[in-house]
């Protein structure tokens, strides 16, 4: 059975990127723009796995994360962090939202698809 990952980014770029690489490894894809976007498409599914930037506006990747750990359907959904930042203090605050990894940009392909692999079994 194919995985589902959705992917939350204000980037376009970055949301083809993610899509071109996933797809290619064998999983479906779906696509948001910022947070409030992403709660849209999980009102009508429950991924594998999602991977969500941190800075987006109208709901940046914090409120994102902090919205879906709120919701019991998503208790065992792994959430990767895939941003620009570095920061340790923004790393501790993600997790204690509710995140499962980091990774910063840029990112290799394979490292990418390698985590969510990791996550999503």
């Amino acid at each position: 059975m194919t995985q589902t990952v959705l992917t939350v980014d204000d980037s376009r770029t970055m949301r083809d990127m993610l899509r071109v690489t996933l797809e290619e490894s064998g999983y479906r894809v779906l696509q948001a723009a910022d947070g409030l976007l992403g709660l849209e498409v999980l009102r009508d599914v429950v991924p594998d796995v999602i991977v969500t930037d941190i800075n987006m506006p109208n709901l940046d990747g914090f409120g994102f994360i902090e919205a879906v750990r709120g919701d019991r359907r998503f208790a065992g959904v792994p959430i990767l962090v895939l941003t620009t930042e570095s920061s340790q203090s923004l790393k501790d605050r993600a997790r204690k939202a509710g995140a499962t990894g980091w990774i910063t940009k840029p990112f290799e392909q394979s490292k990418l698809v390698d985590v969510v692999r990791r996550v999503a079994a």
